[in-house]
């Protein structure tokens, strides 16, 4: 994981993750849920785009305060980015979910319990693959040069 990511590149990779995960979850979610598929698609690109802007805002401060403080880049770091990553978006997710569905918090907040289940391997695998494969292509890009 390398804090030298762009705009764009935050960008980039925040809108994969969301992607892959609404492909994912809203076919998985509608048959669990048993609704209509467009009505969990609806849901799920909701809170993919509030995850969205979380995913580029957290990243990069996340990046910022390993820079700031030297902090090393490995599989703990990863679980801590994973778990701060999903309890931020739990935070600002389950008032949404509980006004959407018409559920009370604490429904929505098991509800969230569930998803999160998923999102948090979901997470970790997720950029861990994303930084393997940047950094093969960093090294790959300085040795053609």
């Amino acid at each position: 994981m390398s804090a030298n990511k762009s705009i764009t590149e935050r960008i980039f990779q925040a809108m994969g993750f969301e992607l892959l995960a609404i492909l994912i979850c809203t076919p998985l979610l509608a048959w669990i849920m048993d609704k209509p598929m467009l009505e969990m698609d609806a849901v799920t690109v909701v809170i993919a785009l509030l995850a969205l802007a979380w995913n580029v805002l957290f990243n990069g401060l996340f990046d910022r305060l390993l820079k700031r403080y030297a902090i090393a880049h490995n599989a703990w770091t990863r679980v801590v980015h994973a778990l701060l990553f999903e309890g931020g978006l739990v935070a600002m997710g389950v008032p949404l979910i509980a006004w959407w569905l018409s559920v009370s918090l604490w429904q929505a907040f098991l509800l969230d319990i569930g998803v999160l289940l998923f999102f948090l391997p979901y997470t970790y695998v997720y950029h861990w693959v994303y930084d393997t494969v940047r950094e093969r292509l960093l090294v790959q890009r300085s040795c053609v040069e």
